[in-house]
């Protein structure tokens, strides 16, 4: 699984790099980086209240450094062990 997380400016001010943060120390901690690759995009064109994320080109809803464990548990791991 390949995950986009947009850097660009309004992403950037929304805590892209804290999201980013805690992904990689999620992915750590299961020792899912063989499944899973996040990289960092500028402008993913989904400028709104959350950041941008796009799993396997999935845009994935209402991100932030709050909500990003809980979707990463509930949606990316389980999506990336199918994979």
């Amino acid at each position: 699984m390949t995950i986009q997380i947009c850097i660009g400016s309004a992403c950037h001010l929304r805590g892209s790099y804290d999201v980013i943060e805690k992904l990689k120390s999620l992915i750590a901690a299961d020792n899912m980086e063989d499944k899973i690759t996040l990289k960092a995009s500028f402008c993913l064109g989904r400028c709104g209240e959350f950041v941008t994320v796009k799993a396997d080109g999935e845009f994935i809803e209402g991100v932030n450094a709050q909500t990003i464990e809980s979707i990463y548990k509930e949606k990316l791991k389980p999506a990336a062990l199918k994979g």
